[in-house]
């Protein structure tokens, strides 16, 4: 199992990648009241037929060639579950798909969130061709980033792994994070 939603993100936003995704969509969103976090990832790559869906939880089904297993959703679902919540993904042939992960965030089973801001940061800057919109919210205080804004920005001729456009974009995440959190640890 893994030790931390976000790797678990990255997994699935790994996934997305594979599926030949343009744009890919994750948000975190986390409401201490009714103490709930959802974290979905959502693409609009290649999807999945029925069949496939219907077997993407299972541990022994993987559409890789390089190996009999895919353990990255399985365990995804297996995480979300055992605090109590919930777990759904959607696919259709062509369209794309959308994986929304549920947690009990009192939960004792409850993975920590983890590095969410290295993983949408490495997410961004090594993946040149694809688009992310990102949503934070803790309690309603909540940011987002959407690369084709800052792309349009940088006038497209620079690339977000420049050293500069890499750091920008690690702070941003950073302070905004920061500011939604106000102390939250998730």
């Amino acid at each position: 199992m893994m030790t931390e939603i976000s790797l678990n993100i990255l997994d699935v936003a790994q996934n997305s990648v594979s599926a030949g995704a343009s744009l890919i969509e994750i948000s975190v969103i986390a409401d201490t009241e009714s103490d709930m976090m959802s974290v979905t990832v959502k693409d609009d790559g290649c999807g999945m037929a029925e069949e496939q869906l219907s077997k993407v939880t299972d541990p022994f089904f993987t559409t890789r060639t390089t190996r009999n297993i895919g353990l990255g959703v399985p365990f995804f679902k297996m995480s979300a579950e055992s605090t109590g919540g919930r777990f759904k993904i959607e696919s259709e042939k062509g369209r794309g798909t959308c994986v929304t992960a549920e947690f009990i965030l009192s939960s004792i089973d409850r993975m920590p969130l983890g590095d969410i801001t290295g993983t949408v940061h490495t997410l961004i800057v090594f993946n040149a061709d694809i688009d992310f919109i990102y949503c934070y919210s803790v309690d309603g205080r909540s940011f987002r980033l959407d690369t084709r804004e800052f792309r349009e920005i940088l006038g497209g001729g620079i690339p977000f792994s420049e050293p500069e456009v890499s750091a920008y974009i690690r702070d941003y995440l950073t302070e905004n994070k920061e500011t939604a959190d106000e102390g939250i640890i998730l």
